[in-house]
């Protein structure tokens, strides 16, 4: 399973519109994107999802076994836009991602919708360079091991799965297992297996490490640990992790998967998490930069993978000390 960059050579037959909430800017931008599109790539068909507020001019698209294919998937929005993207796509490969922002931040979003022009013709002229974003899929298991048929088995999620105490007043007991090997039994608010891409959403928030994107590795983070030598895992992505609730555990889990809860597992069932062998294309930014607009010694060329550090000190303000903060807000003034 490979995380690196590549290009993308073969232009786009099909596009599938992806947004948030239609607010105006989001409408102004879907209608400048589908005016560019029909103008300079007519034969293109373009779909979005069957909702009310679709927009004119487009296919409605259906996910599932049936749903027409899609070369190329253009969201408008958030990090959460993305992630419902990665969620019509539950099993199987998924076209490579073209993400605009629209005046919100986020890890995934390289393009601001300024730049829709550029960035579509890096697509259609195979000038695009993709980072694979790996994705997790799982499977549950029942009290004597088998495996349980559910609504979301072999669902594939782009950030993390978590196990949590919920509702309950009461503190999870978890038995982790690594490739069928008992790791330790975890009491905790719970666990959260995610990809290198998640290591910055919940796992950052409960203390995980942050993970170059184009690795290949799980991390595994503990919630609100009762041990103060819990501390977080990075495991190959070859593995398997399996969390078991425990016999004696007090509560039942919560299964969330990309932040939607999804199930429920009482004592002795499990999940078993593992890489997904379809992981996410995602359009790099510098798919658009021109080799001489790159200065000597300064940033990243086409086709390297620029994002990332760009992202954790402007998003994150990572290793930002009091002082430089202090003349951040004096620059403002």
């Amino acid at each position: 399973l490979s995380s690196q960059s590549q290009k993308q050579n073969v232009p786009p037959r099909s596009i599938l519109i992806v947004n948030k909430h239609r607010t105006r800017a989001v409408a102004e931008g879907i209608e400048a994107l589908l005016r560019y599109v029909h103008e300079k790539y007519p034969g293109v068909r373009v779909f979005h999802e069957d909702r009310p507020d679709i927009p004119e001019g487009v296919e409605v698209w259906h996910p599932g076994p049936l749903a027409e294919p899609i070369d190329l998937i253009v969201t408008l929005g958030g990090d959460g836009t993305i992630l419902h993207a990665s969620s019509l796509f539950k099993v199987g490969a998924v076209p490579p991602v073209l993400s605009f922002s629209m005046g919100t931040l986020g890890f995934l979003l390289p393009f601001h919708i300024d730049d829709y022009a550029k960035a579509l013709d890096s697509a259609f002229e195979g000038r695009a360079t993709i980072l694979k974003r790996m994705r997790l899929s799982c499977k549950f298991h029942d009290v004597d091991g088998t495996q349980m048929e559910t609504h979301c088995e072999d669902w594939q999620v782009m950030n993390e799965i978590a196990l949590h105490r919920g509702s309950s007043p009461h503190l999870n007991t978890i038995d982790i297992f690594v490739d069928g090997q008992h790791l330790t039994e975890a009491v905790s608010d719970g666990l959260i297996v995610s990809t290198p891409t998640g290591s910055t959403a919940y796992s950052l928030s409960a203390g995980g490490p942050i993970v170059h994107p184009s690795l290949s590795a799980l991390v595994l983070t503990p919630i609100c640990p009762r041990s103060l030598s819990f501390r977080p895992l990075v495991f190959p992505s070859s593995s398997s992790i399996t969390l078991q609730i425990g016999e004696r555990s007090r509560a039942s889990a919560g299964l969330s998967l990309d932040g939607q809860t999804s199930h429920v597992l009482g004592p002795g069932e499990a999940v078993t998490v593992r890489a997904s062998p379809f992981p996410i294309p995602c359009i790099n930014r510098s798919s658009i930069v021109e080799p001489e607009e790159m200065q000597e010694n300064e940033g990243a060329g086409p086709g390297k993978e620029d994002d990332w550090v760009r992202d954790i000190n402007n998003l994150l303000q990572y290793n930002a000390t009091f002082r430089s903060k202090a003349l951040l807000r004096h620059s403002r003034t």
